[in-house]
């Protein structure tokens, strides 16, 4: 079975040589409408597409200032332009939508469509853009995924699972969240420096008959999961390279550090 590393290094500022502990992966950035992470700058700094769902516009307006407060807010806001703005658009305040259509900005409502969240039509409009043959590296990094309201949390992890075959990471600002695959073996690689310890693997949409793993504190040996039973909760990374197996798919999540 094909193997599919993961690795944090969209946590750290990008390297002036390419990082050789993980794939190297083209990345997008999605800002929904929850609190700015501290580490946004740094998730901005790797990304080549910048796209904020809807209300997502508020939250980078009045929280980037506050991330730079020595420096002109209003000179902040234009370094931090997205490339679109898209959503049902019940949510942007007038004078947001405003200051970025003024900067140029593409806003397209897409409020006909009530079947499916902020999130999904972000992520469609990304995989429209990415030719098929480079989706293998693209990976979407979701801001503000996190928090707030449990169904708008449960919509966003469906995501991960409507998408399964497009690496996504859900993120706050305390933990991430992305979807492991059961069509591939898994190796993890740890930055200490900006996660863990503590981790999990949920079986969230279906129970596994069988997963192994190498790396943890509790490691699993061709363990059963459901919920109503056994799932790896508050587990601890041991070892710089974790290796997950499982006949489903399973979520990962990691710490994040608060003193990157």
């Amino acid at each position: 079975m094909e193997v599919m590393r993961h690795a944090s290094t969209f946590l750290r500022p990008p390297p002036l040589t390419p990082a050789a502990d993980g794939p190297q992966l083209t990345y997008a950035l999605v800002v929904l409408n929850q609190r700015l992470p501290w580490f946004a700058p740094v998730l901005w700094s790797h990304a080549t597409l910048r796209v904020f769902a809807d209300g997502g516009a508020n939250r980078v307006y009045d929280g980037m200032p506050r991330l730079f407060p020595e420096q002109d807010p209003l000179e902040v806001r234009r370094r931090y332009k997205p490339d679109l703005i898209r959503g049902d658009m019940d949510s942007i305040r007038a004078e947001v939508k405003e200051f970025y259509s003024n900067l140029g900005v593409k806003i397209e409502d897409v409020s006909y469509d009530q079947d499916t969240t902020d999130l999904h039509k972000c992520v469609t409009f990304i995989c429209d853009l990415t030719p098929k043959m480079d989706r293998s590296n693209l990976c979407i990094l979701v801001s503000g995924a996190l928090g707030g309201r449990f169904d708008h949390e449960a919509g966003n992890i469906n995501v991960l699972y409507k998408f399964s075959n497009i690496r996504i990471v859900l993120l706050s600002d305390d933990c991430l969240i992305q979807l492991l695959p059961r069509t591939h073996c898994h190796e993890i690689h740890i930055q200490s420096s900006v996660v863990g310890p503590h981790c999990g693997l949920i079986p969230l949409g279906a129970p596994s008959a069988s997963t192994t793993t190498t790396g943890l504190q509790w490691d699993l040996t061709n363990t059963r999961m459901s919920f109503g039973s056994l799932i790896s909760t508050s587990n601890i990374v041991r070892e710089e390279r974790i290796t997950v197996h499982s006949d489903s798919d399973l979520l990962w999540t990691i710490s994040i550090k608060k003193d990157i």
